[in-house]
């Protein structure tokens, strides 16, 4: 019987989702929780990977078992007792035996959060960055994103991709009413460290020292050397991983709002 797990973690204390032989991920974590809750070993598949200090507002993880739960619900109301306070589990629900949580997904959202000013209450889960940024200068540049499909300039070096090729759906910045820049970008794929290069890269564009027409020919040139260093960890969010709505819908309030919304 095969299970979806939604949840959502502060990837503040984690080596990431992967389970490592050393240093604790996300996946080790709650697959710990799942075996002593289920008293049986219990390996989980994640929808995708995210980095060390990486943050997801929404995950989906998919898990095997011999017999069928009695109770879901109750079930996942246990594991939060087990679980730290930095992973919560909203659902736990029955899918078809070769539903797939990664490579069933058809869309994956990340969001990037940027506040411009020193905030006590928003460290460890915002890129603080005290300088000004032409927001629009950086939205004309991330429209250019829509224009290509091979992101081999934002790609982690061996990071083993069978392919760079990634169709971006969307990919914009917005500011809220407190100021906070938010960068929004939906693909079918993302490429380990992307996101996280293309922010980078695009708050050189905000800052000055690239203008549209420069961005454009760093993506075309295919050169990792030529894209910015990664943003910080802490302001990247996994937002949101869509599936067939045959194969499985999105609960309601599955996920949980970062502090900084």
């Amino acid at each position: 019987m095969r299970y979806f797990i939604e949840l959502s973690y502060n990837g503040r204390n984690y080596f990431g989702w992967q389970r490592q032989p050393k240093g604790a991920t996300v996946q080790g974590t709650l697959e710990g929780a799942l075996t002593t809750l289920l008293r049986r070993p219990v390996e989980t598949t994640g929808a995708g990977r995210t980095d060390t200090g990486v943050h997801a507002a929404y995950y989906v993880a998919h898990f095997d078992l011999d017999e069928p739960l009695s109770d879901p619900r109750h079930t996942a109301y246990k594991l939060n007792a087990l679980l730290p306070c930095d992973i919560a589990v909203s659902r736990i629900a029955p899918v078809a035996d070769g539903a797939h949580a990664r490579f069933d997904a058809l869309e994956r959202e990340y969001r990037y959060f940027i506040e411009l000013r020193k905030n006590p209450f928003t460290r460890g889960s915002v890129w603080q960055y005290y300088r000004t940024l032409d927001v629009g200068r950086m939205n004309r540049a991330a429209a250019l994103l829509l224009e290509y499909d091979d992101f081999t300039t934002f790609a982690k070096l061996n990071s083993n991709n069978r392919t760079n090729i990634c169709h971006v759906m969307q990919a914009g910045w917005s500011v809220s009413e407190q100021g906070v820049l938010c960068f929004r970008i939906r693909a079918d794929r993302f490429l380990r460290n992307m996101v996280r290069a293309v922010v980078g890269t695009l708050v050189d564009v905000g800052r000055g020292r690239y203008d549209v027409g420069e961005f454009r020919a760093i993506v075309e040139s295919r050169d990792l050397s030529r894209a910015s260093s990664g943003a910080p960890a802490e302001g990247l969010y996994l937002w949101d991983v869509t599936y067939p709505s045959g194969l499985f819908r999105r609960s309601e309030g599955g996920a949980c709002m970062p502090s900084v919304m």
